[in-house]
């Protein structure tokens, strides 16, 4: 017969057991269905949850604006001739006399002179000997011969002139970021647009479809994706100047929790992106753990994003919004990979109600086990 104490022994453990099972001590990835619905506005809590459908998708499908402005747009393509402050000219004068005024006499008496890098001042102006002080920003390098000439044939007969833009420093552009060669450029003949500028600087060293690239110009910036740059040819804006240009990669990420393949924080891969396209980024729902019918998206909504969704007009704000995607209906599939995922969203997968209770059976028939070891250990001492 067994000792009273032992039996004593068993009852206690399996009413403790039960204990720790009723007040919800197993441990879960996350809060269950019911209690993230306990937290709705309708029951007295501070979010509104939504059932997603083709109206609410529609709603909530926002792409981040990016797109160079107007003012960027308009700005018409430099002259690649034009001559601006810092640039630097070389020039050469021919004389056909045997005393010329510049250079020295040759064999035939035609004398050249060459003036290699002379560079425009800050004020935009040159010197030439015995032309004097001229202005050369704004002017070609054909409208300074024909200065040049001018001043010089005064002194000397049928003087001729060769005046030559070199690459300096008066249109140059800084390139940083993901760039395959960061650095000062000049802007010159083949590289007066953004996308010749880049592929001057050795292209990009990112994945294309998470590029964003930023022009700073003066006190006004602008941002495009690099697709949309290559497949708008609207966007390939003409270069000023003092552009900088910084090449970054695409910082929105998701994170993602509960009965998942993996519990992580996720960056974009692209412009957009699908509620079933981010599950399969962090390996789908977890095939022992989760409940497709409870996908929950946790979301700080715009207001005005809010009202639509909500139909309504008086919300103000940012709103704490919870969308629910259930896979099991005939069309949740389709509704997942229309849903957008949007920066900072948080994808919680709840567990099926099959794991909970699997869980309650075995801390169960755990407890017991450790009861049934304790008994023995009793029994060994009653027999002693």
């Amino acid at each position: 017969m067994e000792p009273q104490n032992t039996r004593w022994a068993r009852i206690a453990a399996l009413v403790a057991a039960l204990a720790v099972v009723s007040s919800c001590g197993l441990p879960r990835a996350g809060p269950t269905k019911k209690e993230i619905f306990e937290g709705s506005v309708q029951r007295q809590g501070d979010a509104f949850i939504v059932a997603v459908n083709d109206r609410v998708t529609r709603a909530t499908a926002v792409v981040p604006a990016l797109g160079f402005s107007e003012e960027f747009k308009r700005a018409s393509t430099l002259g690649s001739d034009t001559i601006r402050p810092g640039d630097t000219l070389g020039i050469t004068v021919w004389e056909n006399v045997d005393d010329p005024l510049l250079g020295s006499s040759g064999p035939t008496g035609a004398g050249a002179a060459v003036l290699e890098e002379i560079q425009v001042d800050g004020a935009g102006f040159i010197f030439i000997p015995y032309a004097g002080r001229l202005r050369a920003a704004g002017n070609t390098p054909e409208a300074i011969r024909r200065i040049i000439t001018r001043k010089l044939e005064e002194q000397t007969p049928d003087p001729q002139v060769e005046v030559r833009r070199i690459a300096g420093d008066g249109s140059t552009v800084s390139l940083v970021g993901a760039i395959g060669a960061q650095g000062v450029y000049p802007i010159e003949r083949p590289t007066r647009t953004l996308t010749t500028m880049l592929a001057r600087a050795g292209g990009i060293s990112i994945e294309p479809e998470i590029a964003q690239i930023t022009v700073i110009r003066g006190d006004k910036r602008s941002k495009v994706w690099l697709q949309d740059l290559y497949q708008n040819p609207q966007l390939d804006i003409a270069l000023r100047g003092g552009d900088r240009i910084l090449v970054e990669e695409d910082t929105r990420r998701f994170t993602a929790l509960g009965a998942t393949g993996g519990q992580t924080q996720i960056q974009f891969d692209r412009q957009t992106l699908s509620a079933v396209e981010a599950l399969a980024q962090v390996g789908g729902l977890a095939p022992s753990r989760a409940d497709p019918t409870g996908v929950f998206v946790f979301r700080n909504e715009p207001a005005e994003i809010a009202n639509i969704v909500l139909g309504r007009d008086d919300l103000i704000g940012a709103q704490r919004l919870v969308y629910v995607l259930d896979l099991t209906k005939p069309n949740g599939m389709f509704l997942a990979r229309d849903f957008s995922i949007r920066d900072g969203d948080t994808i919680y997968v709840t567990e099926a109600p099959f794991t909970q209770w699997n869980k309650t059976i075995s801390a169960i028939t755990g407890t017991l086990g450790s009861v049934g070891t304790v008994s023995s250990g009793l029994d060994t001492i009653s027999g002693g």
